[in-house]
């Protein structure tokens, strides 16, 4: 029998795949330790397809070895973040899972507001506003994406101070990820 991942991510598509894996990949994990369920293009709403999905991978995370952790990554897109996890958390009720317990589960909810071009943008020192849809075509995302990861593992460190020019969305996004063991 094959070893279970490490870490279970359930992201809306290939940018929030890339930008959590070379998060995790510059923590030290190998990219066998990592599964990734990812919303199927052209299939309708991507964070619709993963509020549907969250249940069933946090039942599948309940079921793995103490180890594992379960990340998600959502846009919050007009809501606020709140909002967002408050739509995750009724995912669980009407799929009659048990909420979740911040005190024992390596879960972490990732909700970039608006999208996670902010963050993005955020992290290689840009000034944004979470109101802003930043998705447009850009010229780099693959390079923002790998500049920005090393001041997210800068940020996540324990006891990191994290500039006042970080927004909101992803001050919250730093508190999750410092909440897994890694």
């Amino acid at each position: 029998m094959s070893k279970p991942s490490q870490v279970i991510l359930l992201v809306e598509d290939r940018r929030h795949q890339q930008f959590i894996r070379k998060y995790l990949r510059r923590l030290g994990l190998e990219a066998h330790a990592m599964r990734f369920e990812i919303a199927p293009s052209g299939a309708g709403s991507a964070e619709n397809w993963v509020r549907e999905r969250f249940p069933l991978e946090v039942v599948a995370y309940r079921r793995r070895q103490p180890q594992t952790r379960l990340i998600v990554l959502i846009d919050a897109d007009v809501l606020t973040v709140q909002q967002r996890i408050r739509q995750l958390d009724q995912a669980l009720r009407e799929g009659d899972v048990a909420a979740i317990d911040e005190n024992v589960e390596h879960i972490a909810r990732l909700v970039p507001k608006r999208n996670i071009e902010t963050w993005i943008l955020c992290l290689n020192q840009q000034a944004v506003d979470e109101d802003i849809d930043y998705k447009r075509p850009r010229n780099d995302w693959s390079g923002l994406i790998a500049s920005g990861i090393e001041t997210l593992y800068d940020w996540t460190r324990p006891n990191a101070a994290i500039p006042p020019s970080c927004v909101e969305s992803l001050q919250s996004g730093i508190r999750e990820l410092r909440k897994l063991p890694f």
